[in-house]
């Protein structure tokens, strides 16, 4: 990369924050911004977006690091490295399921924000050389009331809405997952979410959409479609219960 990385710090201790900033700029990154809230580094994005986001878990305000990353991972794939002073199991089990590219525990040494840039840039690099080439197969969709138009070896393929288990976000791309085939098309998984039929779908997590019909277990964090366990938050869930009730 010939420019210089860009980095947002989102951190609300700001002495903690300068320092940061200072080695990183040290190391040769550009540091875009030093910002206290959730609420502000989302502004930030949409102005000036980073390649990379330093995340304090334990934000101050109504956003805490895991509520922002889950927002900003809706309409951006942006890399995030959490930074935080509690390493227990619940703070990590919460914050992995954002899947961040890394973690650093306070107090951190110079050496381990070097090491965790570093390793984020490598496997951002990895990324982007066995990214998905856009071609004729993977075109976008057309979605009626009862099925949906896939390109498939060089022909449209009609799959049905019943036949539809769930779909799944994958970066630029979503996959749907049917019975005994898999479909992989250029769209966004909230552009998905807008075009498909609401009393069929539900947008459970922001990385999946299920298809109520073919729900097998309802479970306190999680739904399982098919054997496969699909996270679910618990906004999504009393919605699902609602939804499910006029199914």
């Amino acid at each position: 990369m010939n420019q210089p990385i860009k980095i947002l710090i989102v951190e609300d201790e700001m002495i903690i924050g300068a320092n940061m900033s200072l080695q990183l700029t040290s190391l040769g990154y550009d540091v875009i911004g030093l910002i206290p809230t959730g609420e502000e580094a989302l502004n930030q994005i949409k102005q000036n977006q980073p390649d990379i986001i330093l995340l304090d878990i334990n934000l101050k305000g109504n956003l805490t690091g895991i509520n922002t990353a889950e927002i900003i991972q809706e309409d951006y794939n942006i890399p995030i490295i959490y930074v935080t002073a509690n390493a227990d199991n619940a703070h990590f089990n919460k914050a992995k399921s954002t899947n961040p590219y890394a973690f650093i525990s306070k107090p951190f040494k110079k050496l381990d924000l070097q090491r965790a840039i570093e390793l984020v840039i490598n496997r951002m690099q990895f990324e982007k050389d066995v990214e998905i080439p856009v071609t004729e197969e993977k075109a976008n969709p057309f979605i009626l009331s009862d099925c949906i138009f896939v390109r498939h070896h060089e022909k449209m393929v009609r799959v049905n809405i019943k036949d539809i288990f769930y779909v799944e976000a994958e970066r630029n791309y979503c996959r749907i997952h049917c019975k005994d085939k898999e479909y992989l098309i250029t769209t966004t998984l909230k552009d998905m979410d807008d075009k498909l039929p609401d009393h069929h779908f539900i947008r459970v997590h922001r990385s999946f959409i299920v298809n109520l019909s073919n729900i097998d277990e309802i479970a306190n964090t999680h739904i399982v479609i098919s054997k496969k366990a699909i996270p679910i938050s618990s906004d999504s869930k009393k919605q699902l219960l609602q939804l499910i009730q006029k199914v």
